[in-house]
């Protein structure tokens, strides 16, 4: 399963609501027979990535965005994998 922008509205943050929706989305990829689930996330995007983390999924891969932009700025994107244990 891959799990795509998933976000909390700024004023929301830290009351526990990306967790929850995190919680949400592995309950669902468990009941549906998933092996894993998995997403992207860039740098700079700390908190999501310190949630992710305690939610559990562990840091993939590491990737310098593939765009002239991404070089230049060493964009680095992070792949993170949840998997998900009992499931074939």
């Amino acid at each position: 399963l891959a799990l795509e922008r998933m976000s909390v509205r700024k004023d929301y943050r830290g009351a526990g609501i990306g967790t929850a929706l995190g919680r949400v989305a592995l309950a669902f990829a468990r009941r549906s027979g998933c092996r894993a689930v998995v997403l992207n996330t860039l740098m700079v995007q700390g908190e999501a990535r310190a949630l992710y983390e305690r939610l559990g999924f562990r840091q993939h891969h590491r990737y310098v965005l593939p765009t002239a932009y991404g070089r230049l700025a060493n964009c680095t994107i992070t792949t993170y994998r949840y998997e998900l244990p009992g499931t074939d």
